[in-house]
């Protein structure tokens, strides 16, 4: 069987996210038969063809890669593209994104020739992974040779299914990962106008998607196991009441402290809630969560807290091997520990990090430490950014009303007399900056009553 593969000649180019306009400019790319790739060498290759994989390519095209030395090998069947997009924009019935769009940015400003020559393999699985031998083998059994390995296979989607959960396979019940799981779900939106949907969850997935639905008009239902939305637990239940006001007031119900535990299809989908209630739908989303894809070097990396375990520069513990993205758990300078973050920001950030410190060493140079910071979400007229850490007293500030014109309000943490974390809903690019450096500085706030009174004006001061 015929296996495409393609060489991307100038490697792709736009940017479409809810948080920059679009830019479209179509790549020239040139199809090549896979039996011409049966054993490829690279000086490079990125196994995974996510945000990581497009951020890491067009680091690596600002440092100068040379022609033939880097390969991105996806399973997808599209070069990489902003996710985020795919629980926001894509869902719109009007306006709607759609590729190429929101592929990944990897133009710079020079566009010469040094680009050519980045070769992105397509609809390719690896399926076996020999760090020794420095060699990856694919689905179709052929085999790709590398110097240096940066590893950005992301994080899959936990499935209901992998919990017993009776009838979860069911036809019109989704999961949002790719961009094939996007077109499935607007394909389903379109088949089931004013229709019914259960989503199953609370984190991003589950607050984007109950949204996006009810902007399409449909009839929308959120169940999820918390008291509250703790949205990984960055929610106190005092900033939860606020969404929960507001997506209520747009229309979308919400069950609390339940959960999905069997569904049942005739005409439509039965979701039978552990509490003993069913609810009728006509499309279930699941968003409960992902995990990280590690099986592929399991006992061959160090790991640590869920993740490959890396250096501040996303070196593992093998010479010459990067793992960046959800995949890795890192040093978080700012708080001196390992952790793993899944989250798009860290993803491109961790990409550049790892493609600079790649080079820099080459070049017997250095870069500095990755501090890591930022968090952000959107749905409908809401953004909310969150910097920090969520550990001690909270201090809310502010018009929390779901009611509220403006929206504008947040959260201060404290612990051992410092903010070591801010949150903030519907803040200026300017108001941003501040509450990021408060929590970055850890500033002092012994009184919490006069914290709550000064509100911005105490991060604008710091």
């Amino acid at each position: 069987m015929m296996i495409e593969a393609i060489v991307v000649a100038n490697v792709l180019s736009a940017v479409l996210t809810t948080d920059h306009p679009p830019r479209i400019c179509l790549p020239f790319v040139l199809s090549l038969s896979l039996s011409s790739l049966a054993e490829k060498s690279f000086k490079y290759v990125i196994v995974g063809g996510g945000i990581v994989a497009g951020y890491a390519a067009r680091e690596f095209a600002k440092q100068g890669v040379k022609p033939g030395e880097l390969a991105i090998i996806s399973k997808e069947a599209v070069a990489p593209y902003e996710r985020p997009a795919l629980s926001k924009a894509y869902l719109f019935p009007e306006g709607t994104a759609r590729l190429p769009g929101f592929h990944v940015c990897v133009e710079v400003e020079e566009r010469g020739s040094f680009l050519n020559g980045i070769s992105l393999i397509l609809s390719t699985e690896i399926v076996k992974a020999d760090i020794s031998s420095k060699t990856l083998i694919s689905a179709a059994a052929e085999t790709f040779k590398f110097q240096i390995l940066i590893i950005a296979t992301g994080s899959t989607v936990i499935r209901l299914s992998d919990f017993g959960v009776q009838g979860a396979d069911a036809k019109n019940i989704f999961y949002l990962r790719e961009i094939d799981d996007a077109d499935k779900l607007v394909e389903a939106i379109k088949a089931k106008k004013n229709g019914k949907a259960v989503v199953v969850g609370v984190g991003y997935i589950g607050l984007e998607l109950s949204a996006a639905l009810r902007v399409n008009n449909v009839d929308s239902t959120m169940v999820y196991p918390e008291p509250w939305c703790s949205k990984l637990k960055i929610f106190t239940a005092s900033i939860a009441a606020f969404y929960e006001g507001y997506y209520a007031n747009k229309g979308i119900k919400i069950i609390k402290g339940t959960v999905a535990v069997g569904f049942g299809t005739n005409e439509k989908i039965n979701v039978k809630l552990k509490d003993g209630r069913v609810l009728e739908a006509d499309i279930v989303v699941v968003g409960v969560g992902g995990k990280p894809l590690l099986t592929l070097f399991k006992g061959q990396v160090e790991e640590e807290k869920g993740g490959i375990k890396t250096d501040a520069f996303f070196k593992t513990s093998v010479p010459n091997v990067y793992a960046v993205g959800d995949v890795a758990t890192f040093p978080l300078k700012l708080y001196g520990e390992m952790r793993r973050v899944e989250h798009v920001d860290h993803a491109r950030k961790s990409a550049e990090q790892a493609v600079k410190a790649i080079f820099a060493s080459e070049q017997g140079k250095s870069v500095d430490e990755y501090d890591y910071l930022p968090f952000y979400s959107r749905a409908f007229d809401l953004s909310w950014q969150f910097y920090g850490d969520n550990v001690g007293d909270t201090v809310l500030f502010g018009d929390s009303s779901p009611t509220s014109t403006t929206h504008k309000f947040g959260s201060y943490w404290i612990k051992d007399g410092k903010v070591v974390g801010a949150f903030l809903e519907s803040g200026t690019p300017e108001e941003n900056k501040a509450i990021a450096k408060v929590a970055r500085v850890q500033h002092l706030a012994q009184n919490l009553d006069k914290l709550a009174t000064e509100v911005l004006t105490f991060a604008r001061n710091i």
